[in-house]
């Protein structure tokens, strides 16, 4: 299994918060299954952090580094493929990670239930 997490995944996992499902914490931890991280989830992250909407964990690069998570950067193909996506959701960094699971196979790892709206594989965070 391939696991994409959402942004908001990523930081109740690395937050240790009660939020993330028992299911979902184990799928992560699962052995021989990969998770990826997109690019577009740590610059939505960086965008908030700056506006102040966000405060990320003390020294947040290390705490990332250490995980057992790889970098999936963002492609022209993901960027183009946002545009065949139906008006379910209006985010762009959520239509991202959608047009990221369409092109690369992998499962959204998520809690927002708007993006049940779309026809890839899911696991409720």
């Amino acid at each position: 299994m391939r696991l994409l997490l959402d942004t908001h995944v990523l930081l109740w996992w690395l937050n240790g918060d009660t939020r993330l499902r028992p299911a979902a914490r184990r799928a992560i931890e699962r052995p021989g299954w990969r998770r990826f991280v997109s690019a577009a989830s740590i610059w939505e992250m960086t965008l908030k952090l700056a506006v102040g909407k966000l405060a990320l964990p003390p020294h947040f690069g290390d705490l990332f580094a250490r995980e057992p998570f790889e970098p999936l950067a963002v492609t022209a193909a993901h960027a183009l493929r946002t545009a065949d996506l139906p008006p379910v959701h209006r985010d762009p960094f959520d239509r991202l990670l959608v047009a990221q699971c369409l092109v690369e196979g992998l499962t959204l790892v998520t809690a927002d239930e708007r993006l049940l709206g779309y026809s890839i594989p899911t696991l409720r965070a």
